[in-house]
């Protein structure tokens, strides 16, 4: 079994919990699907149990989150962004939600895998800046850093759920011939969010970025089209 994990600081319960729930099965599951680059190291927790240790404790002050995001194991920085989205779902004050997206944004460098950025950047990161200036994601979509670029357009999610098209689709033109997928593929998903707001402007995109559109991330953009439809846009 691996080794158990330990803590420092206020956190201590969160870190007993997930060592209490850890398995050798899903201990070599996860570890077998962490990117080598991530540096985290799995400690062998099913994701419903974590995001369920997440959920009884967010009531944790945001203050603490950064410890969580600090440690090596993934499981435990899944709690810290878990926390963060769960604490996002509430009714906030815009100084809340600033707190929020201040702890996410200050700890990018710790949020190492895919699935951490998905998990918190549409609430915690789109949420607050429905009604602000969106350079700050603008900004993360010209990072040579590919997560803060996936934080960008997962971010927009949020934007687009408001019926706020322009920055996200400037976005998707942005990141559409990104060079990883970890980018391209979201920008699908976007895209294909928008389209369930406006399909004519979705529809508008496709075609006029035709060429730059990688297959993946038009098969995803195109998902709930009809047959038809869909056939002929990735026939072309």
């Amino acid at each position: 079994m691996n080794t158990p994990m330990s803590a420092t600081s206020g956190t201590e319960e969160i870190y007993a919990r997930l060592n209490e729930l850890r398995s050798e099965t899903e201990h070599e599951k996860i570890t077998r699907r962490l990117p080598a680059e991530s540096g985290m190291e799995a400690v062998g927790v099913r994701m419903k149990d974590v995001f369920d240790t997440a959920k009884a404790w967010t009531e944790l002050p945001v203050a603490e989150v950064p410890d969580l995001l600090a440690s090596r194991w993934y499981e435990v920085r899944m709690v810290a962004v878990a926390i963060l989205d769960f604490k996002a779902r509430r009714r906030l004050t815009d100084a809340g939600r600033g707190d929020l997206y201040d702890t996410y944004m200050d700890n990018h460098h710790r949020i190492t895998a895919w699935d951490l950025v998905d998990r918190a950047a549409p609430r915690v990161v789109g949420w607050y800046l429905l009604d602000k200036s969106r350079e700050p994601i603008f900004e993360l979509a010209g990072s040579d850093v590919t997560l803060e670029r996936r934080t960008a357009i997962t971010a927009a999610f949020w934007i687009i759920r408001a019926g706020d098209l322009d920055d996200p689709l400037a976005l998707a033109e942005m990141l559409l011939d990104d060079d990883s997928e970890l980018v391209t593929k979201p920008v699908g998903t976007a895209l294909r969010e928008v389209g369930k707001i406006d399909q004519d402007r979705m529809l508008e995109f496709l075609r006029r970025h035709r060429e730059r559109i990688p297959r993946a991330t038009l098969r995803l953009a195109t998902n709930g089209l009809p047959d038809e439809l869909r056939a002929a846009l990735i026939a072309q």
